[in-house]
């Protein structure tokens, strides 16, 4: 399949990721649309020169206009917070990705690329878990409803008419990551950062070009039905990984906590925030998340998608920093 012969959708254009697809689906020489639910005019997507739709991708209508004439759905737009009701998360993660699904099915689009999570394993894994599972959704809003989503979205696959591809990306990072740059960084510049048990285990990153590289092999590989994990391949450690964000902003290490002290602090921390009916930014749950022992096998896409990742970390790290030098980050945080 020749990319550029097609015109992608993009859900979440105006998030992290969806804006980098975009410009690399652009430097492919493919049509990208774009759907975003925030009313606010990105200047990023603004100056990419494409058709951005704006409403919610619950509204059938909306969905509907979205799709038309298009032949690729990358849906990327989700509920990634760190605390909110199942009835939230769900409205949008679960019955919002569905009903883009089903627009897209009616008006004959061909290929629906649901970004989903590895979170869908939980917190506690076996080393090198496949895309087989365990699946675990930890009494968490966002990792159950990544698992219901991928169930429905799956019941709608229908090659070669309608070809539905999931894929699990790992903890991506670069240019613009929220949780893995943004708000470390900052804490970091306030020496408020701090990592568990001495940042034993692994993180599974996935610098932001590889995670759209396997996207765009996905679609051309027309691999309907399957679903990928996405990573690095590289069993980094937290401390590693951290540390070495850290040295390039000039910056000292961050220092290490007992994990059952750092999910004290956050507990009364989290109920600080509820006194002040002020919004909960960190639970004590993402502990758990932070101190996972294992990585997540890369193998099935290395096989089906011959999936190589290209930008290595230390590669990223400094793309990311470039990136850091000339950006006020702090305006990035809503």
């Amino acid at each position: 399949m020749n990319l550029s012969q097609y015109t992608l959708l993009i859900t979440g254009i105006d998030g992290f990721i969806g804006l980098r697809t975009a410009e690399l689906a652009i430097a492919q020489g493919m049509k990208v649309r774009g759907l975003q639910s925030s009313l606010e005019n990105d200047k990023k997507v603004q100056n990419l020169g494409i058709e951005v739709i704006t409403g919610s991708i619950n509204d059938t209508t909306i969905a509907q206009k979205a799709c038309q004439g298009v032949d690729i759905v990358l849906h990327t737009d989700q509920i990634a917070e760190e605390a909110g009701s199942l009835e939230h998360f769900r409205k949008i993660n679960v019955e919002g990705s569905v009903n883009i699904a089903q627009a897209a099915k009616n008006i004959g689009v061909k290929t629906f690329v649901h970004l989903s999570s590895v979170m869908v394993y939980g917190f506690n894994y076996p080393n090198g878990v496949t895309e087989s599972g365990p699946l675990s959704h930890e009494n968490n809003p966002y990792c159950q409803t990544q698992i219901e989503a991928e169930a429905a979205l799956l019941k709608l696959n229908n090659p070669p008419d309608f070809g539905i591809v999931i894929i699990r990306s790992g903890d991506v990072y670069g240019p613009g990551s929220i949780p893995w740059v943004v708000k470390p960084i900052l804490m970091m510049r306030q020496k408020l950062f701090a990592y568990a048990n001495d940042g034993k285990g692994v993180i599974n990153h996935l610098y932001i070009d590889n995670l759209i590289n396997a996207i765009f092999l996905a679609i051309e590989k027309e691999t309907y039905g399957e679903i990928f994990n996405i990573t690095d391949g590289q069993e980094t450690s937290w401390k590693e990984y951290f540390t070495h964000l850290a040295a390039v902003e000039g910056l000292p290490a961050p220092f290490s906590l007992p994990k059952d002290e750092m999910k004290l602090f956050l507990q009364m921390r989290v109920q600080g925030q509820k006194l002040f009916r002020k919004k909960v930014d960190i639970l004590p749950e993402s502990v758990d998340f932070m101190t996972r022992p294992y990585a997540y096998s890369i193998e099935k896409a290395k096989k089906l998608l011959n999936y190589q990742p290209i930008i290595d970390l230390e590669e990223g790290i400094k793309i990311t920093h470039q990136w850091l030098q000339k950006t006020d980050i702090q305006s990035l945080i809503r």
